[in-house]
């Protein structure tokens, strides 16, 4: 990274872990006030009971995670929107291509910064706020809890006539947290002492209703589990999205203590509400040009050398002549296969079924399937 570092940055795209400290977020992006839990359900000036992700440590990060936080190959106008986003506590929109690297930004600040484990949530037309919060695993508990009365009383025992009359309520002991999972989002707005990494995938993909849904989530960076709010109980220990480490809520509320750092990506296949818009820090990120591409080669690639990644860049720069749409992985894809001697140039013979006479055979170069712009059908 060649970038002169600016003094106010946190997020300065060297790719060296290293601790910093956020300044106290704006007056209207404070959630939790520093001497009350109120929102929480705990009593005034009682210290804030903090959430500690179990997932801080990088031995929870996949291979591929840690290769794309590493050598990811940021630009200055990325660090420095990725910082203003982490100042306001406001949600990055990542808008670009296929293959611009919008998704591994997310790693590679929570790598830098070491915010722990990315928490995803892969958007399609069928998600829900609902989901991304929580789960409730009703049919389980009555399950689980018909199972226990029949070994315990007996069938007999269950159609007795309850002492007083009255009802049980099924919902009344704490064992209810067991089954309830967070969802990324849920997990994301946890109290913390940092910042978690939320990842929200291909947003555009959603329904027409969902940006929308989110937007009193982005506002007030606090939800509330019905299932748990109605409880006689103070309190109920749930999971988590990662881990087995349980936090306990109480009433049923969760406020975050600092708004998480939320990186959503658009493919900008449709257009988004305004309103949605406003509460966005937005950053479109252009295709690499010919000096951004050879240091992501060479910083995916530094065994490489220097005249086998010259060759494949010239090649990848002719496919994309005319207009068409290659992704950076693509390029990837192709100098590997050139550092493990395959020929790029070698002609593919392909037959629609075997042992047929005079079969037309199609000629290709290698080259051209693994090249092949994502704009041809």
């Amino acid at each position: 990274m060649t970038t002169k570092l600016s003094a106010w940055w946190k997020y300065t795209g060297s790719g060296k872990p290293h601790d910093f400290s956020l300044p106290p977020a704006p007056d209207w992006r404070t959630f939790i006030s520093p001497n009350t839990n109120g929102a929480r359900g705990q009593k005034p000036n009682q210290e804030i009971e903090l959430y500690e992700p179990e997932t801080l440590s990088k031995k929870n990060w996949t291979a591929d995670e840690l290769h794309r936080a590493k050598t990811f190959e940021p630009t200055h106008r990325m660090i420095e929107l990725v910082n203003a986003a982490l100042y306001l506590r406001r949600p990055l929109l990542i808008t670009g291509k296929p293959g611009t690297g919008k998704s591994s930004l997310a790693y590679a600040v929570a790598y830098e910064l070491k915010l722990g484990q990315v928490l995803t949530w892969p958007v399609t037309s069928r998600s829900t706020l609902e989901d991304a919060l929580y789960r409730y695993d009703a049919l389980g508990r009555l399950q689980d809890t018909n199972l226990e009365q029949s070994q315990k009383q007996g069938k007999e025992a269950n159609e007795a006539p309850l002492q007083g009359g009255k009802t049980p309520n099924p919902l009344k002991s704490k064992d209810i947290g067991q089954y309830i999972r967070l969802g990324p989002l849920g997990t994301a707005l946890l109290p913390t002492r940092n910042p978690q990494v939320l990842l929200i995938d291909e947003i555009d993909k959603s329904s027409i209703d969902l940006p929308n849904d989110l937007l009193n989530i982005f506002e007030t960076g606090k939800y509330e589990i019905k299932e748990l709010s109605r409880l006689e109980n103070d309190w109920v220990d749930v999971l988590p999205q990662y881990g087995e480490k349980k936090f306990r809520i109480y009433h049923g509320k969760v406020t975050c203590n600092e708004f998480p750092f939320v990186i959503m990506t658009s493919n900008g296949e449709r257009d988004l509400p305004l309103p949605f818009l406003r509460r966005c820090i937005r950053l479109d990120i252009k295709e690499p040009d010919d000096k951004q591409l050879s240091r992501i080669v060479e910083k995916k690639f530094p065994k490489s050398k220097a005249a086998l990644r010259s060759d494949v860049l010239k090649l990848f720069k002719e496919k994309k002549k005319g207009g068409g749409i290659l992704a950076t992985d693509q390029l990837l894809n192709a100098i590997y296969l050139r550092m493990q001697n395959v020929d790029l140039l070698a002609e593919l013979d392909e037959k629609n079924s075997v042992g047929e006479d005079d079969q037309e055979q199609v000629k290709e170069k290698l080259k051209d399937s693994i090249l092949r712009k994502l704009n041809e059908q």
